[in-house]
């Protein structure tokens, strides 16, 4: 028989007893979680690198493919010299070279050949680019010489540490007897991946909280307690060597560049039928162009002429096209020989007709040929800077037109050369399904915004091209339909018909530009006027913008009194 006491003290008993219970558990809990949040982690574990052979790295990365060899004969994948040196530098399989182009050098290094050409002066290598499964390998030797880089190997495992003259490294050193862990996370829960010796150094790249991010110089990268490390006071600065001077294009000594391109289709003008062009700086004829995919340049270049103008005080930066043809452009940029054919030859030229600079104007080229175009002026500049020429390139505004725009690539091209024309013409062009301005005052700042605000153009090197003509549009309506066609006039010849006319000149605010339309035969015909108000109009812009000055196409399509207001509005304060 049970009495009430009896079962009270049995429930109590198992009250007690489910408590001591929880408590277990609690504690259980507790010391998981002790064992997992307050204690170290022992575990070790490999570093990323650890199946590279011969790891590179640079500030605190290690690159997923190694360098081979030692020492001198250390040899680094291309695809790094890409990434962390210069991405520039390029294999060219067409003929298995490797070539680097600096402001001043070119050089060309074929796989398994000691034999190399620096600016094609011979230059011998003591250890040859090398191709091994599928990589290409760069020797250290041309890289220390023309880059400002240092390559630090360690004795102990082969890592290799990249350093860039200027730099600065912070080291600290370990300050207890037993060893520090570095650690994969800024937590003594993270995985070990090595251990310091006792006062090792080590470099500190950045800092989480309490504790350092650090690099050992055998490689290892991982975090250690700041409490563990002292910083040494100062920090070491990768010496510098010394700078080698920039070339410095020539320009006007007062005021901005106004250069006028000379139009030869097949023989030079009569240079004493030429009038006066006050304030003009440099001619730039139209004299050479790609005469086929092999290389070879079609000369109209004529001494006479030459002489003329350096007897007025001109400078002459020859024109080179391509001659708009993209096929023949594509074979002769193709390959390290062809380019260096093409530039050889213009180098020639500049010497035997005394030319001071070189004006490229490739257009109609394939955007597959964008970095061939880049790459033939990047090898192309060296060489026409060390015999003292100007390099300029020609390129349209932007659009989405690929073979009229989108090759260009204008931020790279406009970091090599002195000087880059933007032809902001045509708007509108010849067979333009619309009649409208060759440039407007709106779409030619347009243009000019987008040059230094996107491709970051700088103003000192852009130079705006300006128009001497404009169109006679005839605008025709059949059923309802208006179709536009064209043809182009001079600044005479757009006079000659509003004299004949009778017409008068009214300004159109939308263009920035005179404009005048008449009746003709039941068709309407436009023309949207370049005269001394859209001239003072473009240079306004040019002061406004700061920009290196102006080249107006072509020579001979200008009234003569507009040099002086050329001359004038150039020397105008912005």
């Amino acid at each position: 028989m049970h009495t009430k006491g009896s079962d009270g003290l049995r429930s109590w008993k198992r009250l007690v007893l489910l408590l001591f219970i929880v408590v277990l558990l609690i504690a259980a809990g507790v010391g998981v979680l002790f064992q997992d949040q307050l204690l170290p982690n022992r575990q070790h574990v490999p570093a990323e690198f650890a199946g590279i052979v011969k790891p590179v790295f640079y500030q605190g990365e290690y690159f997923p493919t190694g360098a081979i060899g030692e020492k001198d004969s250390l040899k680094l994948p291309l695809e790094l010299v890409q990434k962390w040196i210069d991405p520039s530098v390029i294999y060219e399989q067409s003929s298995d070279s490797v070539i680097i182009t600096t402001k001043d050098k070119v050089l060309r290094f074929q796989t398994s050949q000691l034999s190399a050409y620096m600016n094609e002066k011979p230059f011998t290598l003591n250890f040859p680019v090398e191709k091994k499964d599928g990589t290409v390998y760069v020797p250290i030797e041309p890289l220390r010489q023309l880059y400002p880089i240092d390559l630090r190997e360690s004795e102990a495992g082969g890592a290799v540490l990249l350093v860039k003259q200027g730099e600065k490294l912070q080291w600290a050193r370990q300050i207890d007897e037993d060893g520090a862990n570095v650690r994969t996370g800024a937590t003594i829960q993270a995985p070990i991946v090595s251990t310091l010796a006792a006062q090792e150094r080590v470099i500190v790249w950045d800092e989480e909280g309490d504790w350092y991010k650090v690099q050992q110089t055998t490689g290892y990268i991982g975090y250690v307690p700041k409490k563990r490390l002292v910083l040494e006071p100062e920090s070491e600065t990768v010496p510098e060597a010394a700078p080698t001077p920039d070339f410095v294009p020539w320009k006007p000594q007062s005021g901005k560049l106004n250069v006028t391109w000379e139009h030869v289709v097949s023989k030079n003008p009569d240079v004493s039928k030429i009038p006066a062009m006050p304030g003009l700086n440099v001619v730039s004829p139209t004299w050479f162009s790609l005469a086929d995919e092999q290389g070879n340049i079609k000369n109209l270049a004529d001494a006479g002429y030459a002489k003329w103008a350096h007897n007025r005080n001109y400078q002459v930066w020859a024109l080179f096209s391509n001659g708009f043809e993209p096929d023949r452009t594509a074979g002769a940029l193709a390959t390290y020989d062809t380019r260096m054919k093409i530039i050889k030859q213009l180098l020639s030229f500049a010497k035997v007709y005394n030319l001071q600079g070189i004006n490229i104007d490739f257009e109609n080229v394939y955007l597959k040929n964008k970095d061939d175009l880049v790459q033939f002026v990047r090898e192309m500049t060296p060489f026409m800077h060390e015999q003292g020429l100007v390099v300029s390139i020609d390129v349209t505004p932007k659009s989405t037109n690929e073979m009229w725009s989108l090759f260009y690539d204008r931020p790279a091209l406009s970091q090599i050369v002195d000087y880059m024309m933007v032809m902001t013409y045509d708007e509108y062009w010849a067979t333009s399904p619309k009649s409208g301005s060759v440039s407007s005052l709106p779409w030619m700042e347009n243009s000019v915004k987008r040059l230094l605000d996107a491709d970051k153009v700088p103003s000192s090197k852009l130079v705006l091209g300006i128009p001497f003509y404009t169109r006679q549009w005839t605008e025709e309506t059949k059923n309802g339909k208006t179709t536009a066609s064209s043809k182009t006039l001079s600044m005479e010849g757009a006079q000659a018909i509003i004299k004949e006319k009778k017409l008068t000149p009214v300004f159109a605010p939308e263009a920035g530009q005179n404009y005048v339309e008449y009746q003709e035969n039941g068709k309407l015909m436009r023309i949207w006027l370049e005269d001394d108000t859209s001239m003072k109009a473009r240079i306004a812009l040019v002061n406004k913008y700061n920009l290196a000055g102006i080249a107006t196409w072509r020579r001979g399509f200008e009234q003569p009194a507009m040099w002086n207001v050329m001359q004038n509005a150039l020397n105008a304060a912005p």
